[in-house]
């Protein structure tokens, strides 16, 4: 098996040696030519000079050629200190193409220029830059770290189905049709949940699995329709166990992949805390900014603008961007403004503090009213004080976003530095108005807090769980629950979602029945792979950590799927297509 590039180093000089890779660059000059040879670990400089036999072969070589080649390793006259075989070089003594290219549509370069799509179309290409193969490489790490450590601990890494039954409680699934069985179907998983809990049902006690997952919804930077999750489940455990073996496992990615080591035990907030402060539930806390409360201060203001959102049960908030306010001209606070208003906010007050206090709302309030806003929000001369109000979810929602924005904007994030939390003590049940009904906020199958379970059926705004995310720099990069193990409860889940007994047969009837059979206490967490490495690679675009990524459409511009199939495809499937 050939040895990489990077093996080599000044310790090997005078020694044989034959190499394989790409051609990244040629240069001829005077006579003598130079090839950097990349392979998966980085570059080796070739030396070839006139009278070398094989000189009329490097004459023909291009960037992009696949070569063999062997000669001796000699020390470089000058040392490149940038590459980690920089003291070094090859002087060729025969040389072999392996396989030729077309001219490339792009440069294989980490300051390409070329567009997202079109890396996307040649990815085979596009995996070849360093950047690339560095986030593949962090993504190997990850998942070797997981296996070593769970491994320790007793873990059974389990493979659960991958075509399963449609179980439709939360993003849509992924249908896959059944030729045997024809109008029946399939659907991809949107998680392991159902089969990690029956493995606890099994007597396994504790799995994991580096799991593909599928859900069929809306993507964005941070989201695919096809992603991996490491998946862990275990039985005979409360919320400290699962949380602490999390907890333990995060920090050992770090440690193993970045060696860094993160502050433990991990900072802990309420979710009812974590969206009042920061608007929520996946707060980034690598900065300040936090959300003010400033309703009882203008509690008393007749105006009707204020009158009239704490007449019906409103809210007002503000954010403080400190000494910033001159920075702020009328029409990029009027940017900001549009901005809340995608989060369905009314529009953004704004004050500036200054000797003389200005802004939109300063003639509304009374000189005793911005005197506590100054003493409430510890405000000083250069302050800029950014306000929204409405309803409660509007308001933390907008202001949230506002917050995030503003920071990134402005630089005031340290993209160095690493803040992890979990978000505990989540809300059993969010309300939809598209289905005019309460569904889980996480999953049907999360136990209610003790104190709780008799709120299932009376009481469901006020109903929390035994759920806790971890998160990451403003990510959620993963989370978990302790399981209704008790059919007594499961099946009051089960009323409280408003779903008929038919319904429970249908989806969950195998599950349903399981519980029956003696289920231990259990619970557990996944993390997100492809979120974990995003935050270790410092990136923003989850495509970057993935081999062969799917756009924003859904589409993979390589391969051209989602494609056409041919008629005789969907017949032996018993469909037809209305387009």
């Amino acid at each position: 098996m050939k040895k990489f590039n990077t093996e080599y180093n000044i310790n090997n000089v005078g020694e044989s040696v034959k190499l394989y890779g790409w051609a990244s660059k040629v240069r001829n000059l005077g006579g003598i030519i130079f090839i950097d040879l990349r392979d998966r670990s980085g570059l080796m400089q070739l030396v070839i000079n006139p009278e070398n036999k094989c000189y009329d072969i490097a004459t023909t070589i291009k960037s992009e050629y696949v070569i063999s080649v062997s000669g001796n390793i000699n020390k470089r006259s000058s040392v490149n200190s940038n590459l980690a075989t920089g003291e070094i070089e090859v002087v060729v003594d025969s040389i072999q193409i392996l396989s030729k290219s077309r001219e490339i549509p792009f440069e294989i370069s980490d300051n390409t220029t070329a567009l997202e799509d079109t890396r996307l179309k040649y990815r085979y290409l596009d995996l070849r830059r360093d950047s690339l193969k560095h986030n593949l490489e962090v993504r190997h790490k990850i998942t070797m770290a997981t296996r070593n450590y769970l491994d320790k601990l007793s873990f059974l890494e389990v493979e659960t189905p991958v075509l399963c039954k449609s179980t439709p409680e939360g993003a849509r699934d992924y249908l896959v049709p059944s030729r045997v069985n024809k109008g029946s179907f399939y659907a991809l998983p949107q998680s392991p949940q159902l089969f990690k809990q029956l493995l606890m049902v099994g007597g396994i006690e504790r799995y994991f699995q580096i799991a593909k997952c599928f859900r069929d919804e809306d993507l964005r930077a941070d989201r695919q329709p096809e992603f991996t999750q490491i998946d862990v489940e275990m039985s005979f455990v409360d919320e400290e166990d699962v949380m602490n073996v999390a907890e333990g496992l995060v920090k050992d990615i770090f440690k193993s992949v970045k060696g860094i080591e993160l502050e433990s035990p991990f900072m802990r907030m309420k979710y009812d805390d974590a969206i009042n402060k920061y608007g929520s539930d996946k707060p980034d806390l690598r900065f300040g900014m936090e959300l003010n409360d400033i309703t009882d201060i203008l509690k008393n203001n007749e105006s009707n603008l204020f009158k009239g959102v704490i007449d019906n049960n409103g809210i007002i908030n503000a954010i403080v961007v400190k000494g910033l306010a001159d920075s702020y001209s009328r029409k990029k606070l009027d940017s900001l403004t549009e901005f809340v208003k995608k989060y369905k906010a009314g529009g953004l007050a704004y004050i500036k503090i200054s000797d003389e206090v200005t802004g939109s709302i300063v003639k509304l309030l009374s000189e005793e009213e911005i005197n506590n806003l100054k003493s409430s929000l510890k405000l000083d001369n250069g302050d800029l004080v950014l306000i929204v109000m409405g309803s409660k979810k509007i308001v933390k929602t907008s202001l949230g976003a506002l917050r995030i924005k503003i920071a990134r904007d402005e630089n005031l994030i340290d993209n160095s530095s690493y803040k992890v939390l979990w978000v505990t003590d989540f809300p059993s049940f969010e309300w939809s108005e598209e289905e005019g009904r309460f569904l889980s906020l996480h999953h049907p199958f999360t136990m209610p807090k003790d104190s709780d379970v008799d709120k299932l059926l009376t009481d469901k705004e006020n109903c929390y769980s035994k759920a806790y995310d971890v998160v990451i720099n403003g990510y959620e990069a993963g989370g978990g629950s302790i399981r209704i193990h008790d059919e007594a409860i499961q099946e009051k889940m089960f009323e409280a979602l408003e779903l008929t007994k038919e319904e429970v047969d249908d989806k969950f009837g195998f599950f349903v029945d399981a519980l029956k059979y003696g289920t231990p206490p259990h619970g557990g967490f996944a993390l997100g792979l492809d979120r974990m490495t995003m935050l270790l690679c410092n990136t923003d675009n989850i495509r970057d950590v993935i081999a062969f990524p799917k756009t924003a459409s859904a589409s993979d511009l390589m391969s051209n799927c989602p494609n056409s199939v041919s008629d005789k495809q969907l017949e032996e499937l018993g469909i037809s297509v209305n387009n």
